[in-house]
């Protein structure tokens, strides 16, 4: 055991503040005990065949719950299922084919109301298109389209048939699509004309078309006509999906699968720069995320949840498409940007939808807080029940702003982390039984385990830390395409017999988790391991500050120096020596930046995640590295001019 010294990662914040759940959320609440927890530390097997019993629909029952052959898991083997039946059929069997299954709303306003039996019939139509250009079960199927329904319906058509599926993110380069489709290599591509993104049309098809110059597995393109801006057709190559489903036959049975067949790959980033393609499988994944979807967010007959999330995440693929409609929910999926006409667009759509639950990211959040409280003050949130955080850790006052600001006191939060390798939710409150904390996701899951450890692989009882989990879950990678060495290398190597999710964590006196975020963003500053997350943490609990993002520079006289960038509320204004006091006031003098500067932005992925790569390029002088994936590329330019011209505090 370890009590956290210098061979962890030192533990600076504190948080007493604490939510219990309310009293009229725990009276309707599906957990409101720890009857669940004590289920799964029985007899975790036990607890996840139940789960998976309860929770799927299986053709044929599976003939062993576990075999765990340290790195590699096979989950309910022998069991056989189809995923899109979860998510469809058996719901339209039942009598809830009336049941919306999607609000879609575009970002011009235009909208679209989809049932469940809508749903199923776009998908049996699109199983068929697929089947007749030559898509057979195993070929792999990339997809690269808006957020409009025919992502999930292109996602579910692959399923029912047993094809693979690879989405890309819209907002990726079409460099990275191809190099996605090539490692894969697809056979068929789902594309769109474009898509609306800040009141304008952003060209799919053009970049699809430049990635196929270099993707020779490629054999068919099928093009969703949503912008209608012009775009080039193939003869041949290239369809048009509305062409294409008019004549195609409606029925498409089910296709029964093995439990660890290939669901879905998801590429990630990688630190060699060839992104990694993450394999997920069918009853296992399908299960954790039916699992988790139902119980963090305490799912309810009459809810209508949001989670703004994009396809091309894990996020969208876990808890847009196969959670929520193994689930029977009734979603909201939104195409646009959170502040087009306005920056209230978000709230405008929680008061017309009637939003009960809604999942966002806490880059948002902050963001939101940027705007002011005064946005959605301007809307009757009162429909909202319970908030979700996902993507990154959330600094305490995000958390007390959204909490104070979105909930209005009364929703609890659940702030969820988990990864794409994941597949779905490990630590979060269960929001009927957890007291939370701002800024931590309390405990491991039921069904999961979690430890954080020190460098030499001791267990943490109080302090910072190496994230762990410590056994199999049903919702783990399977490894990754193509690479198996890379899949031990990268998860396995670190702590023998332990998966190492590359994050750093802290247990505090009540044993609540508070993650520190990636260990490559943990700082040495004469010798303290200092976790960039607490700092920005600390910068934003000023009440002049929206947002704030930290890197280590490299400094001769304490290894390295803390530089933070700043962005502020509206209206608000503050020094620099008021915010490095401000920092050693709350957690410590080692942990006052040497240099911040203030900035309207932070570089930011078009799915919101801070660029530190590119902060720490600016800190230090050097060249960029690249840039395209960026929403807006101009605000490293302008960084790069205000850290030139100004100089460092003492």
């Amino acid at each position: 055991m370890s009590d956290a010294h210098g061979d962890t990662i030192d533990a600076l914040g504190h948080e007493d503040r604490r939510f219990p759940p309310p009293a009229d959320f725990v009276a309707g609440a599906a957990v409101t005990d720890a009857a669940m927890r004590a289920e799964a530390l029985a007899d975790s097997e036990a607890f996840w065949a139940r789960q998976a019993s309860e929770l799927l629909t299986w053709q044929e029952p599976w003939s062993r719950v576990l075999d765990w052959q340290v790195p590699n898991a096979r989950w309910f083997d022998g069991g056989r299922l189809n995923v899109a039946e979860n998510c469809l059929d058996r719901h339209v069997a039942a009598g809830n084919g009336s049941r919306v299954a999607i609000h879609w709303e575009g970002e011009p306003g235009d909208t679209r109301t989809i049932t469940y039996a809508d749903l199923l019939a776009e998908v049996e139509r699109f199983s068929n298109v697929l089947r007749s250009l030559g898509v057979a079960k195993g070929d792999r199927v990339n997809i690269y389209l808006p957020m409009i329904p025919e992502a999930a319906v292109a996602m579910l058509s692959c399923a029912r048939i047993g094809a693979v599926h690879s989405v890309v993110f819209g907002g990726f380069s079409s460099q990275s699509l191809a190099d996605r489709i090539n490692d894969a290599e697809a056979k068929v591509l789902i594309t769109a004309d474009g898509g609306y993104r800040r009141g304008e049309v952003f060209a799919l098809k053009p970049a699809a078309d430049e990635a196929l110059a270099t993707t020779p597995s490629i054999e068919h393109v099928v093009v969703v006509r949503r912008g209608g801006n012009e775009v080039t057709m193939q003869p041949g190559r290239d369809h048009w999906y509305h062409e294409l489903m008019e004549e195609a036959s409606p029925s498409c049975p089910a296709e029964g699968m093995d439990a660890e067949d290939l669901l879905f790959l998801l590429y990630t980033s990688g630190t060699t720069g060839k992104p990694k393609g993450i394999m997920h499988t069918t009853g296992g994944y399908l299960t954790h995320v039916t699992y988790t979807h139902r119980y963090v967010f305490d799912l309810r007959p009459d809810d209508v949840y949001w989670c703004t999330a994009d396809v091309g995440w894990i996020t969208g693929h876990s808890y847009i498409v196969y959670g929520p409609l193994a689930n029977g929910a009734t979603q909201v999926m939104y195409e646009g940007v959170p502040n087009h006409p306005g920056n209230d667009r978000f709230w405008d759509i929680v008061e017309r939808y009637g939003v009960t639950i809604f999942y966002t990211a806490p880059t948002a959040i902050r963001t939101f807080m940027k705007w002011g409280a005064e946005e959605p003050a301007a809307h009757d949130l009162s429909s909202l029940r319970l908030l979700g955080t996902v993507g990154e850790p959330i600094n305490p006052e995000a958390w007390m702003w959204y909490h104070t600001h979105i909930g209005q006191g009364r929703c609890p939060i659940v702030d969820t982390w988990w990864q794409t390798e994941t597949g779905g939710i490990m630590i979060s409150p269960l929001p009927g039984e957890t007291t939370t904390k701002p800024g931590s996701a309390t405990f491991a899951l039921p069904g999961v385990s979690a430890e954080v450890l020190d460098d030499a692989g001791q267990v943490v009882t109080h302090g910072g830390g190496y994230l762990a989990l410590t056994e199999p879950w049903p919702g783990m990678l399977r490894g990754i395409w193509g690479d198996p060495q890379r899949f031990v290398d990268t998860y396995w190597s670190r702590f023998e017999g332990r998966y190492f999710a590359g994050d750093g964590a802290r247990l505090d006196d009540d044993g609540y988790l508070w993650l520190l975020g990636r260990v490559d963003d943990v700082m040495n500053v004469s010798g303290h391991r200092i976790s960039t997350t607490e700092v920005e943490s600390a910068l934003v609990s000023h009440p002049a500050v929206a947002e704030a993002a930290v890197v280590g520079a490299t400094d001769d006289t304490t290894g390295q120096a803390i530089v933070a960038y700043v962005s502020l509320r509206g209206g608000a204004d503050v020094d620099v020596t008021t915010l490095r006091n401000h920092v050693a006031t709350e957690i410590g003098a080692i942990a006052k930046p040497k240099a911040i500067f203030f900035t309207p932005d932070l570089p930011k992925t078009r799915s919101g995640k801070i660029m530190r790569r590119l902060l720490r390029d600016v800190a230090e002088g050097r060249d960029l590295g690249d840039t395209t994936t960026l929403a807006d590329a101009s605000v490293v330019s302008e960084l790069q001019q205000r850290a030139a011209q100004a100089p460092a505090e003492d």
